[in-house]
């Protein structure tokens, strides 16, 4: 016998075999898997759009990153209309910003912030270099969103650090049909609408009461602006915070989470709507997932700049300091937002005085109200009757000086609407009780900011 010959097998043949079938289908199975993921990620990889930003572009003097680990993400949509987007509005020359964002992810992972600046802010803007195709920003005194016109994202990513002293990391920007995508591939998202829609210039007619919006009815609900609420733009806002954050709820929810199709969808459509800076690539984006696993909706709150309408441009906002200030320091710091209150600064009742009006057929009605108000701390300037008797609706009419005081009487008000007087000239207000008057709220309510579990139903 040799004594380097190998000993004879003692397993039967049959099972020989099966262990060799066993083996092939195993390792089959693991190159299929690995192909595919590999698949996987090669075309989502594919999918997403750089645009690069060099130290030539958001200068030499940048804010320090003091939280090293946190991540602070600026987010942009996009408001271009041509190509598949040209049925939203006009075709204008370049493209500018609908909604500016900034996400801020805690160095911990254990909480997330996402701070949203009114597009309509009155800012100080820098200077940004001309960088083909666009012509370059002087700096100036405007409106927030023309950075993204004048220098692109590079300049937008500058003129928010210059503002708010925060480092930011990445970029992420969103166009229109992308969005719809997204909401499409999570089945639709839920919102609650307080009275029925129709807005032609977004495209959309809904009814009243809690719906789930598919992808075309998302947009045009998070771009409508004066059909819904008061008009404004930061009414926009705050429909856009909850939307994201019902979208949230329903993306980190089994619903889409432990269903490989409908996530792989998901992210298929986010990723081909999207354009980021070069270093956010898909294997970060999904690293920074992965940290955020034990995350809940709960955790993660929306919060609006501190702002007031100016004086100086009507229509304009302008931002309140030191409160906003605060703000970006905690973000900047990755602190705990306890305590921050963002959205719109209200001037004290102490500084708002009123002329009431009795616009009922109750004697005395007017003095009972005064009274009431002052109890509040406004300062009541006379109290008459209107010329005509009953008036329907209670109103607050007030000039372009007063209107940064209307929010302060409309929030201790139960039922009540306002009227711009263009040619009025004075900051004091005028109240006109009217038939539906129901009194004072018992306490006006604070909503600095909410979190991801938001149900707009609910509010």
């Amino acid at each position: 016998m040799l004594l380097d010959a190998a000993p004879p097998s003692t397993a039967p043949p049959k099972r020989r075999r099966w262990l060799r079938w066993t083996l092939i289908i195993a390792v089959t199975l693991v190159l299929a898997l690995v192909g595919a993921t590999v698949a996987v990620y090669a075309k989502l990889t594919g999918n997403v759009k750089h645009i690069d930003i060099t130290g030539e572009d958001l200068g030499a003097t940048r804010p320090p990153k003091i939280a090293t680990t946190a991540q602070n993400i600026l987010i942009v949509g996009s408001d271009q209309r041509d190509g598949k987007n040209a049925k939203y509005g006009h075709r204008v020359a370049g493209e500018r910003t609908d909604t500016i964002m900034l996400a801020h992810l805690s160095s911990k992972r254990d909480g997330a912030m996402v701070v949203s600046f009114p597009r309509d802010s009155l800012v100080q803007l820098p200077a940004c270099r001309a960088k083909a195709p666009f012509v370059g920003q002087q700096p100036h005194l405007g409106m927030i969103n023309e950075s993204f016109n004048s220098g692109g994202i590079g300049c937008t990513w500058k003129t928010i650090e210059s503002l708010t002293h925060i480092h930011i990391d990445h970029f992420v920007k969103v166009d229109f049909t992308g969005f719809k995508s997204m909401v499409e591939a999570v089945g639709g998202v839920e919102v609650c609408l307080p009275q029925r829609i129709d807005d032609t210039k977004a495209l959309l007619h809904l009814p009243a009461g809690r719906q789930t919006l598919t992808g075309e009815q998302a947009l045009g609900y998070v771009r409508a602006r004066y059909s819904i609420g008061d008009g404004s733009d930061i009414g926009r806002i705050q429909r856009q915070q909850m939307f994201i954050a019902s979208m949230i709820k329903k993306v980190m929810s089994g619903q889409t989470l432990t269903n490989p199709a409908k996530l792989l969808g998901f992210l298929d459509a986010g990723t081909k709507s999207v354009t980021t800076d070069p270093d956010l690539t898909p294997g970060v984006m999904k690293d920074l997932a992965t940290s955020l696993q034990g995350l809940k909706a709960g955790q993660i709150r929306f919060i609006t700049t501190p702002w007031r309408y100016s004086l100086t441009q009507p229509g304009r906002v302008e931002w309140v300091q030191p409160q906003a200030g605060k703000l970006f320091e905690t973000v900047a710091g990755d602190h705990s937002l306890q305590g921050v209150k963002g959205g719109q600064a209200k001037v004290p009742r102490e500084k708002i005085q009123i002329e009431l009006r009795n616009g009922t057929y109750r004697g005395g009605f007017g003095t009972q109200v005064a009274a009431a108000l002052e109890q509040r701390g406004y300062h009541i300037t006379k109290v008459t009757d209107t010329r005509t008797k009953p008036v329907a609706k209670t109103t607050i009419l007030y000039s372009p000086t007063g209107e940064t005081r209307v929010p302060t009487l409309t929030k201790d008000l139960l039922a009540g609407q306002t009227h711009l007087v263009p040619a009025a000239q004075t900051p004091h207000l005028v109240l006109i009780i009217g038939s539906d008057w129901k009194g004072l709220k018992p306490q006006p309510p604070t909503v600095p900011s909410f979190d991801a579990t938001h149900d707009t139903c609910a509010s």
